[in-house]
């Protein structure tokens, strides 16, 4: 090679041993567009290099799943002939180069990949994570990532005219230069209505559908595939611009051709563009796809073949149509005001052949380009990256009372009304459980007559101190939340946030992560049936946390949900599952840590699988039999901010706490999992499904008018009017992002 050609390939983020096997693949040289076609559809966000050989290890098959990995989104049997499709992908890199169109076109894209299966989208949620709002350094440009990303979330979902019904959202320090946003949708169809990305029937004419082709976006596949350096911070941004009000066209158009009979292989061009959706649709069906660039329609001049090849242009699909109905296609299309043309045709060779007013400018063979990527077993046999001590401060007594206000005034516990009241999360009228009103999100399936709950989760903090423990309290907290409201958890999607995988401590975290994420999955029998692996989540050398998050859906029948407040007073209030074990050190990553103690150590809390899954069982007998009143698993802040925030709607409690040689934080603060706090009037009915299930059940005291008074024996630990504990949750937010930094 020379030395020129050594730079062109570097700035394709190329190795040279992955060129020369490029050269062995074509039997030559490649010219830049087919160097570029490489480089996209190699990098680690197309390919998955690093971590393809660990995936394997997620469990991927049930009874009810119809579609798992490989495909555009999961699909999952729910019943009478009909189906949902869910898959959650993130847009991280490109929300901090441009947050307003980088989480907008994160929508759009996921949007896609759901319609594209021929599902109709019902619900988006997301999952946030953000930089320390009140720093004095970087505070101003995490509220301004905050508001960047909630507007775009908000102008994509609202316009296209899909409800945004639930999430989470996360500070931390380590998000300061590298936010988090992941994005689920659900759609749901019929099961004659599935539709595949594969380019079948050689004949078949290939058709460009949507948005014209631009120069926004190219190499967007390869930015998301390295870490922010200082150099790379000041190029121009590799950002999408996105259209809601064309692409709610697009699906109207696409499911109107679908349902016509004609199309019979469509693709979404996310990531890569036009090159993905070609080669992966080819290979999918051992086939190949011929297209002649003069016919792909540009919104600009003079677009060279390598910009219109690696171009992301938004709101965008590709699809395959019966011999002698292309005439019936385009006419769709043109009904709905949108461009489609004929660009090429399916072939017997297996090649993706790209020509330019007829002249070839790249031909490269399906398969190897879009399944036989590189595949690396990247050194892991470290110890994961973890800085934090395993021991941590001695307890003192304190201020109960003002810890928790604290804790409720947090960013991570706080209400996020600012955010969810920005969404429509009741468009289209299947709503039945938003934003902050029970433990999982859920949409009825008016066909049906069920309703699927479904929740997001993940905790940078646990997996910091340990991936495998931090993942599988994951999902067990995901099950566990869908558990809360009566469903039962049935397949998940993931998200894995990681950093460099070429460090060898960063890989361990991720190879842990998916360890303990397959164990927990087989157990509670929920399969993994596709997501997204996003890696390189650094900026000038500092890794965020293992942040693996994790979307699963349950199925209900349809009822009014149960809630996180208390309803009515003299009612008793019990703890599902128990007071729970904790020590000193699995206290660490708790929030008490994080917020009043201000320190990071030891373990994640304990986790007995087969105890959390019995729970889970009692609690969703406890629903199903109408006994409780109210439901709330405790998690962030345990058992004292489960409590304060049961008693929002204006309900009290008085508690009194069983004997235990734990200190008061530990015993009122320690988030140990398989706990869930229930309001009820029938309380022997409920400790009987308890009993039965072999699980312990605490009774704690009683409802009140207001206020929430705790007690340990002859002492009083906390002490506080409701509205006090709701006016400091509620207000959080707003003080955060109103913050100015003192220099």
């Amino acid at each position: 090679m020379s030395a020129m050609t050594e730079e062109v390939i570097a700035a394709h983020q190329l190795k040279p041993d992955e060129y020369e096997r490029i050269v062995q693949i074509l039997g030559r040289e490649p010219n830049l567009t087919e160097l570029g076609i490489f480089s996209v559809m190699w990098s680690e966000h197309c390919s998955y290099k690093s971590s393809r050989l660990h995936l394997k290890k997620l469990p991927t098959r049930s009874r009810l799943v119809l579609q798992g990995p490989g495909e555009n989104a999961g699909i999952i049997d729910i019943g009478d002939g009909w189906a949902i499709a869910f898959k959650i992908e993130s847009h991280n890199h490109p929300s901090f180069i441009e947050p307003f169109q980088g989480a907008a076109t994160g929508v759009g894209g996921i949007l896609r990949d759901i319609f594209t299966m021929g599902a109709r989208p019902i619900a988006v949620m997301d999952a946030l994570r953000f930089g320390r709002l009140d720093d004095r350094k970087t505070g101003a440009r995490n509220r301004r990532i905050l508001e960047g990303v909630v507007s775009g979330i908000s102008h994509y979902g609202n316009c296209f005219g899909v409800p945004t019904v639930g999430g989470e959202t996360v500070f931390e320090s380590c998000y300061d230069g590298n936010p988090l946003v992941n994005v689920f949708a659900l759609g749901v169809f019929r099961h004659d209505e599935v539709f595949y990305g594969r380019a079948k029937g050689v004949g078949n004419p290939v058709i460009y559908v949507g948005a014209k082709t631009g120069r926004d976006g190219i190499h967007g596949a390869s930015m998301a595939s390295a870490e922010f350096t200082e150099e790379s911070k000041q190029k121009r941004p590799n950002v999408q611009v996105g259209d809601p009000f064309l692409e709610k066209l697009l699906l109207e158009a696409c499911l109107e051709a679908m349902h016509s009979g004609a199309v019979v292989g469509i693709q979404d061009m996310g990531a890569a563009g036009l090159t993905c959706s070609t080669c992966e649709m080819g290979s999918r069906a051992g086939t190949g796809v011929e297209i002649d660039l003069q016919y792909v329609p540009q919104r600009e001049t003079g677009m060279t073949p390598y910009e219109i090849m690696l171009s992301e242009s938004q709101e965008r699909m590709l699809l395959v149509a019966e011999k002698g109905r292309e005439a019936e296609v385009l006419r769709i299309f043109d009904k709905w005001g949108l461009d489609a043309r004929v660009i090429g045709v399916v072939k017997d060779d297996g090649m993706m052949r790209v020509k330019d007013h007829g002249e070839v400018v790249a031909e490269i063979p399906n398969r190897p380009l879009a399944d036989e990527a590189p595949l690396y077993d990247r050194p892991h046999g470290v110890a994961p990256y973890r800085t934090a001590p395993m021991e941590g401060p001695a307890f003192a007594s304190r201020d109960l009372k003002s810890d928790l206000l604290q804790l409720l005034g947090s960013g991570d516990i706080c209400s996020k009304r600012w955010i969810w009241e920005q969404y429509d999360y009741l468009v289209r009228s299947n709503t039945l459980a938003g934003p902050e009103s029970a433990e999982a999100a859920i949409v009825r399936i008016k066909e049906t007559g069920t309703s699927v709950a479904m929740s997001l989760d993940g905790n940078g903090r646990y997996c910091y101190l340990s991936p495998r423990e931090g993942a599988r309290l994951i999902v067990a907290e995901c099950c566990r939340n869908l558990s809360t409201v009566g469903a039962l958890p049935v397949a998940a999607t993931n998200n894995l946030n990681f950093g460099n995988p070429e460090r060898p401590e960063i890989m361990a975290q991720l190879v842990e992560a998916i360890e303990g994420m397959a164990e927990a999955c087989e157990f509670f029998e929920t399969p993994i049936t596709g997501g997204n692996v996003s890696l390189y989540n650094e900026t000038l050398g500092e890794a965020i946390w293992p942040t693996p998050v994790v979307g699963i859906v349950g199925l209900m029948r349809t009822a009014v949900p149960v809630g996180i407040p208390f309803r009515a007073a003299d009612r008793d209030i019990v703890l599902l599952g128990g007071m729970g074990d904790c020590d000193p050190v699995r206290f660490g990553g708790t929030q008490y840590a994080k917020v009043v103690i201000d320190q990071l150590w030891g373990l994640p809390p304990g986790l007995d699988l087969a105890y959390e899954k019995r729970v889970q069982q009692a609690v969703r007998e406890i629903v199903e039999k109408s006994l409780a009143e109210s439901a709330h698993d405790l998690s962030l802040g345990g058992l004292a901010v489960a409590l304060a925030e049961a008693t929002f709607r204006g309900i009290g409690a008085a508690v009194e706490l069983p004997e235990s040689a734990l200190p008061p934080e530990l015993l009122l603060f320690h988030e140990g999992p398989s706990r869930i706090l229930l309001s009820t009037s029938d309380v022997q009915q409920v400790e009987d499904v308890a009993n039965t299930h072999g699980v312990r059940c605490v009774r704690l005291g009683r409802t009140v008018k207001d206020g929430l008074r705790i007690r340990k024996g002859s002492t009083t630990l906390i002490d506080c009017g409701a509205q006090e504990m709701k006016s400091t949750w509620e207000a959080a937010l707003d003080r955060l992002l109103q913050h100015r930094d003192v220099r």
